[in-house]
């Protein structure tokens, strides 16, 4: 005699149930108490595993077939009492059985032939759509990131991924399938009405459900494909780009070294490591997977625009999160694995650079009060150092070896660089130098030992100097030269002199005071070479007439000119 419901299904959750003036879609199947069916709006397929026809209230072991909906406006006498009190109170995928007396359905009428007078109504009812004309837009965000800069504005073009799917939950469309992101512009018009509503305020990462009713979408047409009429479209996105036509580069620094005298110009030759990402972390790129720097000129054309603009105003060491929007990288079309229209994010960080003017830089650390003796061309000194790179990588030190590092300066024994920073220092000094790389090792390096391109930097201090010879000379006399300097060479020979001799000679002078080889050499090296320049005629044997000093020689020679 009264109206009963009973809930067969109800979801974990109903953020909004049926109120009187709701439009509804649902499906719906009727059937007398007996089980004899009368009307239904879904399919209903043979039983599952069973015999015989089962009883009407066990639904659950039918296979069910969506056709068309039923769609009604609850309340406004568009289906029989009982259905208006029953719908009442529905949420969307709700199921739920009703039983409607006779008083609440047909009453004593026998309609459309089927349904006989005073007929008890047996209905299963599964809810799947509910609006009503006052509604508007709505959104829920289920994952918000901690910290975002910006949300999205209008005229702001967008990358974002989505779900399309009925308030059902039966998807129709997906970005996901075609694995590629839809992109736009979130402009009126341009997007189907209500979307370029609740895109609007998203946060980057933000994921967020947006339900649109039909009447801003489809209408009572529906799109003739996919979508029926009267439906609300519910979209799951998550938004994983965004930028506006006018943004420029944004730079965030992340680490800035507490002292730095240089910033990064333009023309200057950089060499940095980087992390390349697009605006949601997804990396696209590394110098530190290759383990090796990029290196490159600033403004020369190298790089891309936004790269170039980037760059500049970077101390040595500094890391700097650098955003740029793809109107100032790859645009449109994107390249490789960086899709089109991706803002992209270079986490920078400078390991040194210098520019092509750059020379040799030194400073000093200490100096003693005595400082009398100067260092130049040709002495010999013996010194501690600690290379490293421009960012404090070091690279080799004497002091890990237990000795000294020993070199005749300006001989090319160490690289020019070096024997610039060396000029005019004093015994106990203390110096930092630093080296552009073509006064170094050049754009190849050491392999495993030196980056190409690298700025050095040396900490030296000066431990011990001999004094050299003037430039030119490997052996000088400390007194007035004899006169009769070949007659007393040989003394006791036949009027030549054979390399043994000449170098025994030599010894004797040294080891006697009178004489004085350039420090830092070979003894054999430089009497052997000292001996081959007496010997003209190249027979092994030196003659009077072959043998002359060295300002002899260059008297010689200015007279022939």
């Amino acid at each position: 005699a009264e109206l009963r419901v009973e809930r067969r299904f109800v979801p974990e959750s109903c953020p909004r149930a049926v109120r009187p003036g709701d439009f509804v879609r649902f499906f719906y199947l009727g059937a007398f108490p007996d089980g004899t069916r009368f009307d239904s709006f879904f399919g209903l397929g043979p039983p599952r595993g069973s015999a015989g026809s089962p009883p009407f209230f066990r639904p659950r072991v039918y296979t069910f077939f969506w056709g068309s909906t039923f769609n009604v406006f609850v309340g406004k006498g568009q289906f029989f009492s009982g259905m208006d009190q029953a719908l009442v109170g529905m949420c969307v995928n709700f199921f739920w059985f009703v039983k409607i007396p006779p008083k609440l359905a047909y009453g004593s009428f026998f309609f459309s032939g089927v349904i006989p007078p005073n007929a008890v109504l047996l209905f299963f009812v599964l809810l799947i759509d509910l609006w009503n004309s006052e509604d508007e837009v709505f959104f829920q965000t289920y994952f918000k990131p901690e910290k975002c800069p910006r949300t999205v504005f209008l005229s702001d073009f967008i990358r974002y991924h989505y779900n399309g799917t009925f308030f059902f939950l039966t998807l129709f469309d997906s970005s996901h399938n075609r694995m590629r992101t839809y992109d736009t512009y979130v402009v009126f018009l341009w997007l189907i009405p209500g979307m370029d509503q609740g895109l609007l305020g998203i946060f980057l990462g933000e994921k967020r459900i947006i339900t649109i009713p039909p009447f801003l979408v489809f209408l009572e047409e529906g799109d003739g494909k996919e979508i029926p009429g009267q439906a609300s479209l519910v979209f799951f996105l998550v938004l994983l780009d965004l930028h506006n036509p006018k943004d420029g580069i944004i730079f965030l620094n992340q680490q800035v070294p507490e002292s730095c005298e240089r910033r990064t110009l333009f023309l200057d030759f950089l060499r940095y490591h980087y992390n390349g990402t697009l605006l949601v972390f997804l990396l696209f790129d590394s110098s530190y997977s290759r383990n090796r720097t990029y290196d490159t000129y600033v403004f020369f054309g190298y790089v891309i625009a936004g790269m170039d603009e980037g760059l500049l105003g970077f101390f040595t060491g500094e890391k700097r999160r650098i955003i740029i929007p793809p109107h100032l990288f790859f645009g449109e079309e994107g390249r490789g694995k960086i899709p089109g229209s991706a803002v992209l994010v270079f986490f920078i960080h400078v390991v040194d650079f210098h520019n092509p003017s750059d020379s040799v830089f030194f400073t000093v650390n200490y100096k003693p009060s005595n400082c009398t003796v100067l260092s130049f061309f040709g002495d010999y000194l013996k010194y501690h150092y600690n290379a490293s790179l421009l960012f404090f990588t070091l690279l080799d030190s004497t002091h890990s070896l237990g000795k000294t590092y020993n070199i005749v300066l300006g001989s090319g024994q160490v690289v020019v660089g070096m024997d610039m920073g060396f000029f005019y220092m004093c015994v106990g000094e203390r110096r930092t130098v630093v080296i552009p790389f073509f006064f170094g090792y050049g754009e190849d390096g050491v392999e495993g030992e030196v980056p190409g391109s690298a700025v050095l930097v040396f900490d030296i201090e000066l431990l011990e100097l001999v004094s050299g010879l003037p430039e030119g000379y490997m052996f000088v006399w400390n007194g007035e030269v004899s006169p009769n300097l070949f007659e007393e060479i040989v003394f006791f020979h036949d009027g030549e002199v054979l390399l043994e001799e000449f170098s025994e000679y030599i010894q004797a002078q040294v080891d006697s005071g009178k004489g004085k080889l350039a420090p830092g050499f070979d003894f054999e090296k430089i009497v052997k070479n000292m001996f081959t320049n007496q010997d003209r005629d190249g027979n092994g044997k030196v003659t009077a007439e072959e043998f002359k000093l060295k300002d002899q020689e260059a008297k010689e020679e200015h007279d022939e000119l």
